[in-house]
């Protein structure tokens, strides 16, 4: 028989959440990804689209995962091949940085957006996967638990890659020092992948039968969102949730008008925000089994995060800042996930996993609005503004959401 919660799948969980995160901290969205599109373009439009590429290449394909998804009895085969085109999307990000470089800068965008666009894309097939795969193989109560394990094991492997990244960046100019930071975590990331694909999983009985073409399966979950009022309601809410997008990349930016950045403060801004996460995990997120609850506080930590923005000129201020961003990063993360997964029927749950993912990651594209309206009204208060006023609606909106029994 099957022992669901078995702490060996709990372990390689973990494990691969430690060499995942060692390995993509290096292109963190709130501060070294957007100073690496600053080398090569000095519009902040740009640095608003690639954010977006690194996470929202992903809303292309995500439907299309599920239609194939629901009719799988494991799904550890698939997402081993999508690991492997991850990887590869990554180490060819450094390899074009070193062997283009400053040369031909324009081309170097090119390759680091397409890099960026594969490495979101098949994230779209492997977040199907992933949250299938964490329903099979644990309870609600553990899943808890061992998503709030891996979140800290996140955090440390992200301490420990700032660390790195400010090392690196200090002691090679760029853009070599960028290319470095890819190439050589993207080696971080296979062991990662390697460790997942060994977990136990077992086999679902309980799956739909795949509709005759993907346009049949599209009707069908668009029937589905306009009969679920919850689903509805839950989906607005994440999606206002990934508001924070309208600022995150240029707080960076605005602390580099402020005073003089180096790679140590860069690598040590990762680090504070990876020891918020480790708190918000270890001290809040996985002692709550009340998902509702989790994502208010995550909306809570995040609008003071940029409240204190629209004041912060300081190095102590912006630490402030990166720390209550990873409290309430991890809380999204946690909540949403486990959100629809809760609500979701067993033979239903990678549609309404897609349906979900696939609207609220319109939020993903955030940046360039942000971007917009920083390059045509040159204001950071303004971004910051709304941000809050987007954030402190979805926190609303999330107080209304009824407990799952």
């Amino acid at each position: 028989m099957y022992q669901i919660d078995n702490p060996k799948n709990n372990y390689k969980n973990v494990a691969h959440a430690f060499f995942l995160a060692l390995a993509i901290t290096i292109a963190e969205p709130s501060t070294i990804l957007p100073l690496i599109i600053h080398h090569f373009s000095d519009s902040v439009v740009m640095v608003g689209i690639f954010t977006s590429l690194l996470r929202g290449g992903a809303i292309t394909i995500q439907l299309y995962a599920a239609f194939h998804a629901q009719a799988y009895k494991r799904v550890l085969p698939y997402l081993g091949k999508v690991f492997l085109f991850r990887f590869l999307s990554w180490f060819t990000i450094g390899a074009s940085i070193y062997f283009i470089g400053d040369s031909n800068k324009p081309l170097t965008l090119f390759f680091i957006g397409l890099g960026l666009f594969f490495f979101s894309f098949t994230a779209g097939f492997g977040a199907i996967y992933f949250k299938e795969l964490q329903a099979k193989i644990f309870s609600k109560k553990y899943r808890g638990k061992t998503m709030a394990n891996r979140q800290i094991a996140g955090a440390i492997a992200s301490i420990i890659s700032g660390g790195v990244a400010g090392y690196v960046l200090n002691s090679f100019q760029a853009p070599q020092s960028y290319a470095y930071l890819f190439m050589v975590s993207s080696l971080f990331m296979i062991i990662g992948f390697g460790t997942f694909v060994t977990i136990d999983e077992p086999s679902k009985e309980n799956i739909s039968a795949k509709e005759k073409d993907f346009k049949s399966f599209i009707k069908n979950a668009i029937k589905l969102f306009k009969q679920d009022k919850r689903l509805q309601q839950q989906i607005l809410a994440i999606f206002l949730s990934f508001s924070y997008l309208i600022s995150m990349p240029f707080v960076i930016l605005k602390a580099n008008s402020s005073f003089e950045l180096t790679g140590w403060m860069l690598g040590g801004f990762i680090t504070i925000q990876m020891v918020g996460s480790i708190l918000g995990s270890s001290l809040l997120w996985r002692r709550i089994w009340d998902y509702e609850k989790m994502l208010s506080l995550a909306f809570v930590f995040m609008i003071m995060a940029f409240v204190v923005a629209l004041f912060a000129d300081n190095i102590y201020s912006y630490a402030l800042i990166f720390l209550f961003l990873g409290i309430g990063l991890d809380g999204f993360s946690n909540s949403s996930m486990n959100l629809v997964i809760e609500i979701a029927p067993e033979d239903k749950r990678p549609i309404y996993t897609a349906v979900q993912t696939n609207i609220v990651s319109f939020g993903l594209f955030f940046p360039i609005l942000g971007g917009v309206l920083l390059k045509f009204v040159d204001s950071y208060s303004l971004i910051y503004g709304l941000t809050i006023l987007l954030l402190s609606l979805g926190f609303w909106i999330s107080l209304g959401l009824k407990k799952i029994k």
